[in-house]
C-alpha cells in the first residue's frame, strides 16, 4: 500500500506542477513589456513531472509483475514475460515486508531509460533528440 500512496502523492504533485507558467507572467521594463517568457520554468517543471511519472509507471510495473508472479504456474504473453524477467533482474519479487525505496528507484530507472519497453521486443517509436 505504501507504493500506492507514493504514486498518489506524485500524481497530485504533477497536477500542481502542471499549473501553466503563463499565469505568472510579470510586466517588465516599466510596464512596457507585459510578457516574460516562462519557457525555462516550464521546462524545469516538465522535467520534474517526467521523473514523477517514471516512479509512478515503475510502481505499476512492479505491481503488475507481482500479480503475474502470483498467477504462476500460469503464463502471460512472451513479450510481457520478457519485461517481467528484466524487471526481476533489478527488483526481486516481494515476499516479506521490506524497505521499498531502492526497488522504486530501480523500477523508475528502468522506465526512464526505456529498458523495460525495450525488453518487450516490440517496435517502439523513435525519440528525437
Amino acid at each position: 500500500m505504501i507504493a500506492e500512496v507514493t504514486t498518489a502523492a506524485l500524481m497530485s504533485e504533477n497536477k500542481h506542477i502542471a499549473m501553466p507558467c503563463v499565469t505568472d507572467s510579470t510586466p517588465t521594463s516599466a510596464n512596457q513589456e507585459d510578457h516574460v517568457s516562462m519557457a525555462a520554468h516550464g521546462a524545469v517543471r516538465l522535467g520534474k513531472m517526467v521523473q514523477n511519472l517514471n516512479v509512478i509507471l515503475g510502481v505499476e510495473a512492479m505491481c503488475a509483475a507481482q500479480g503475474i508472479d502470483f498467477r504462476a504456474p500460469l503464463h502471460t504473453s512472451a513479450p510481457l514475460q520478457d519485461v517481467v524477467a528484466r524487471l526481476r533482474q533489478d527488483v526481486a519479487t516481494l515476499g516479506d515486508d521490506r524497505y521499498l525505496a531502492p526497488d522504486l528507484a530501480a523500477a523508475a530507472r528502468l522506465i526512464g531509460t526505456g529498458t523495460l519497453a525495450q525488453a518487450s521486443g516490440l517496435a517502439l517509436p523513435e525519440l528525437s533528440a
